[in-house]
């Protein structure tokens, strides 16, 4: 490439948010294999390049200056021919093409991760990327000049970025971009199964009126539909019932008197116990503000609190002792861990003659180690829930399970949240963000609400004890489902269709089975060697086609509820249309 061709491809697009990126300027580095001549990569540092698969690459870029420490930047193009989306694991992240001058995402620990994917026609990748570290600056959107998508990743020090446009389906692209992590990374947490079974929440249903009594009742109706965990929410810490977060700091179990006796009661009902923490908080009503709210990271005045500084010991040090507690003195089997994003300020101040780390990253690594060492040393088998959109790989090693960031009464918004956390979740169990419904819905949108979160863990948050019958066996039969089909749904290969249009429909296979959840009137494939098919109808049209099928195969379709409405022996080549009611399911297997 000449020098002006060189300049050209440096400074064609304008960039408002230029401020950010790094003043070198990237240079044309040569790509070998199946991508050579489809991409055009450019490096700021010193380059190198491998294939390692048909149309992967990584490249590598290193800071030649004497310390080491400069920024770097690996920028690539390629032309942006039947683009779809552009799919990223931030909540509303995925369904547009941004533009190449929108601002770039900033990701670390405490937020985002540093992953995304140009989806096309067909649902292939076009160009999925991940980046080998936590903390990096990444930007990307379409080049108005000249119809190209670009995307880039800055990063100090050191770089390697693993690029594939192989073509083949996005959700496994970025499965083995999730691979490539963990290949990588200090060891993932174990995750117990019980934090892939369903599980009660007391937020929506309970909001701040904690007591021993409402905890326990939930907790015995919830069993006897198959809720293994209940998880208590804000309000167990503090007698006050006006919200906010003044009161957090302390987390002492104002609500839940002689705690560990309350725990062991729910244990004999066979259920776990998990409890919340708004980890960042000291509220101005605790007795630690004295202490603590001089190592404000932030403020956060309308919530009534400070975010603490995870780069001072003292912080971390409370904040261990105060989370471990939950475990080591009254015996819960684990901690959901709220608003660690509040951590990932954008600028945050000098860190004082006090503080032990340079940044905040370091301190929460610190942090969230210490409080997990704790947890499991005296529950080996402890759960540690955290969620979107602090999902980095770097928090495997601290947590069980990552869930759907907030979304009351929002099926689609929990489908794709819950979708787009999967595809690059790793060794984590997804959990949905917390049901909840209105007292009057109707059993078939009751079971509309959980066929949404079917690829995820379920976690209900309404009433048990007002629930109609019809909603109670609506709830009993789906939750059912998922239990049996555990290993299909979360662990097998995941399938979402069409990200442009929120995942309309979903399928997961696994050994021999295949469920499919379709939340539009689309037809469904029914070819491959599986020896069992479901379908799960959460659209109001009830002709659920089969194409592409052969043979024949039993059929049962069964309502909202799990009542058999229908059985037949069909023959599948040519397709057939069964109809199957909302909220029901279709199950076949083969003669």
């Amino acid at each position: 490439m000449t020098e002006n061709a060189e300049n050209t491809a440096a400074t064609e697009i304008w960039e408002p948010h230029a401020a950010a990126a790094t003043t070198a300027r990237p240079r044309p580095v040569a790509v070998p294999g199946l991508a050579a001549g489809r991409l055009e990569l450019l490096v700021a540092g010193t380059a190198s390049v491998r294939t390692v698969a048909p149309g992967v690459v990584e490249v590598t870029a290193e800071d030649p200056g004497p310390d080491g420490t400069g920024d770097v930047r690996i920028e690539w193009r390629l032309p942006c021919t039947d683009a779809t989306s552009f799919w990223t694991p931030e909540p509303r992240g995925t369904g547009w093409l941004p533009a190449a001058w929108s601002a770039p995402r900033r990701t670390g620990l405490s937020r985002g991760a540093p992953v995304a994917a140009l989806v096309g026609t067909g649902d292939t990748a076009l160009c999925a990327f991940a980046a080998d570290r936590e903390e990096a600056l990444a930007g990307a959107g379409v080049v108005e000049e000249t119809g190209e998508f670009r995307s880039w990743v800055q990063a100090a020090g050191r770089l390697t970025v693993r690029i594939d446009t192989s073509g083949r389906h996005f959700a496994r692209s970025l499965a083995e971009l999730a691979d490539w992590w963990a290949a990588g990374a200090e060891q993932p947490a174990n995750v117990p199964a019980v934090a892939r079974r369903p599980a009660y929440s007391t937020w929506y249903a309970l909001h701040q009126n904690i007591t021993p009594e409402a905890v326990e009742r939930q907790a015995a109706l919830g069993k006897d539909l198959g809720l293994d965990t209940i998880i208590v929410d804000d309000g167990w810490m503090t007698t006050d019932r006006t919200r906010g977060y003044a009161h957090c700091g302390d987390w002492e179990p104002r609500s839940l008197p002689d705690t560990a006796a309350h725990v062991a009661r729910v244990h004999d009902l066979g259920v776990r116990y998990m409890l919340w923490y708004a980890l960042p908080f000291i509220g101005k009503d605790s007795a630690a503000w004295d202490t603590l709210s001089r190592y404000a990271l932030a403020d956060a005045g309308h919530l009534g609190a400070v975010v603490v500084d995870p780069r001072y010991p003292q912080v971390r040090a409370h904040l261990a002792d105060r989370l471990a507690r939950a475990a080591e003195e009254w015996g819960m089997d684990g901690l959901k861990v709220d608003f660690v994003d509040w951590f990932g300020v954008q600028d945050p101040p000098a860190p004082g003659p006090e503080a032990d780390c340079a940044t905040v990253d370091e301190g929460l690594h610190l942090l969230l180690g210490e409080i997990r060492r704790r947890v499991d040393a005296a529950r080996p088998e402890a759960m540690i829930e955290y969620r979107q959109p602090y999902v980095s790989p770097g928090l495997w090693p601290y947590a069980t399970m990552t869930r759907a960031t907030d979304c009351p009464l929002s099926p689609h918004e929990n489908r794709q949240r819950i979708v787009d956390t999967r595809l690059i979740a790793g060794p984590l169990a997804v959990h949905a963000d917390m049901l909840m419904w209105h007292p009057a819905e109707p059993a078939e949108q009751v079971a509309c609400h959980l066929i949404n979160v079917l690829f995820g863990v379920a976690q209900i948050s309404v009433d048990l004890a007002a629930q109609s019958a019809g909603q109670r066996e609506a709830l009993a039969f789906w939750l059912g489902v998922a239990r049996t089909h555990l290993d299909t749904l979360q662990l097998g290969a995941l399938r979402p269709a069409r990200p442009d249009l929120g995942y309309p429909m979903v399928t997961a296979i696994g050994d021999g089975e295949v469920v499919v959840a379709r939340y539009a009137a689309l037809p469904v494939a029914a070819a491959g060697e599986w020896r069992t098919l479901l379908v799960a109808n959460a659209d109001t049209d009830p002709d659920v086609r089969l194409a592409g099928g052969q043979g024949i195969v039993e059929a049962t379709v069964q309502d909202a509820r799990g009542r058999v409405v229908g059985t037949a022996t069909v023959r599948l080549d040519g397709g057939v249309t069964v109809q199957v009611p909302r909220g029901g399911l279709l199950t076949l297997r083969r003669v």
